[in-house]
């Protein structure tokens, strides 16, 4: 798993959640690194931010679908900014989920997009009206 985002307190809750979920978790903190890290690990996920420097989620995910090696890997758009979960879509994001995010709802879209059919933690009510129709 590969969780870009230029806040450190984001990365690093999200890294350890997921850490705890059994993943291994690679980060990056722009786009550009987003990029260089997915094509060089080829992570079965991406939670991506929208708004980084350097290299926004916009451009990263419109990278990382023009790429063979990345544009199967579904990705998790993460934002504060309304009304963008259009154009983050047509960028190249699977889902798009608003910020603040706790893990755990951040999580059940992960094992929604991956197949898993329960939550690491057994707390499938966790999950419970967070899974997309």
């Amino acid at each position: 798993m590969l969780v870009a985002d230029d806040d450190l307190d984001a990365r690093t809750i999200y890294t350890l959640y997921f850490e705890l979920m059994g993943c291994d978790v690679h980060t990056a903190t722009d786009g550009a690194a987003a990029f260089s890290r997915a094509v060089a690990l080829r992570p079965d996920i991406i939670v991506l931010d929208l708004a980084m420097p350097r290299v926004d989620g916009w451009a990263a995910a419109s990278r990382l679908r023009q790429s063979p090696v990345t544009r199967d890997i579904p990705i998790i758009a993460l934002t504060a900014i309304s009304g963008v979960d259009e154009s983050a879509q047509r960028s190249g994001c699977t889902a798009v989920m608003t910020k603040p995010c706790l893990p755990q709802l951040l999580w059940c879209e992960v094992c929604v997009l991956l197949g898993i059919d329960e939550p690491a933690d057994g707390d499938s009510a966790a999950c419970a009206g967070s899974r997309p129709s």
